[in-house]
């Protein structure tokens, strides 16, 4: 449950307004606790993410709280304890995870909390395992190269054929 304030403040109505708009455009969520990390490895971290059209976004937690409560995505508010950035995802955010596993290897201050994926809440360990699944495109590639192989050989043996056929009839 946010914190409510007893009078109402403009520019803290706009500020979660703002919050709101930029997570309406984004299906998943994953929250990440980022102290520790140099601006450095933070520009690093949003530069990978950038990549996959996921932007890491960091808000007041009450804000947060408040935004995704009108959003009506409950259960997130025990992620937004202490320092908190949102990588927010629209689709394959199983990559967006994979990017931030990857990083925090490096960077070891890098923690994921967890995450709202698909309208699920995932912990720490569930996002980890979800990151290693292959992504959307992943899949589609793997999909068709196997659907190619087999074409791939007819068609190999149908120009054999010819060839064959074309060597006999030039003798």
């Amino acid at each position: 449950m946010a914190i409510m304030a007893k009078k109402v403040q403009p520019a803290k109505t706009a500020a979660i307004e703002e919050t709101k708009k930029s997570f309406a455009d984004y299906n998943d969520f994953i929250f990440t606790e980022y102290r520790g990390l140099t601006v450095e490895q933070i520009t690093a971290l949003r530069d990978k993410l950038r990549e996959h059209e996921a932007p890491m976004k960091v808000v007041k937690n009450n804000f947060a709280r408040v935004a995704f409560e009108e959003m009506k995505i409950d259960n997130v508010s025990d992620y937004l304890k202490g320092p908190t950035a949102i990588v927010m995802a629209k689709e394959d955010s199983n990559e967006s995870a994979k990017v931030l596993f990857d990083f925090a290897k490096d960077a070891p201050a890098l923690v994921v909390k967890g995450g709202y994926i698909g309208g699920e809440i995932y912990d720490a360990a569930k996002i980890e395992a979800y990151s290693k699944v292959p992504g959307k495109k992943q899949l589609i590639a793997m999909l068709m190269s196997t659907i190619n192989g087999p074409v791939q050989k007819i068609a190999a043996t149908l120009q054999a054929y010819v060839d064959k056929k074309s060597a006999e009839g030039a003798n």
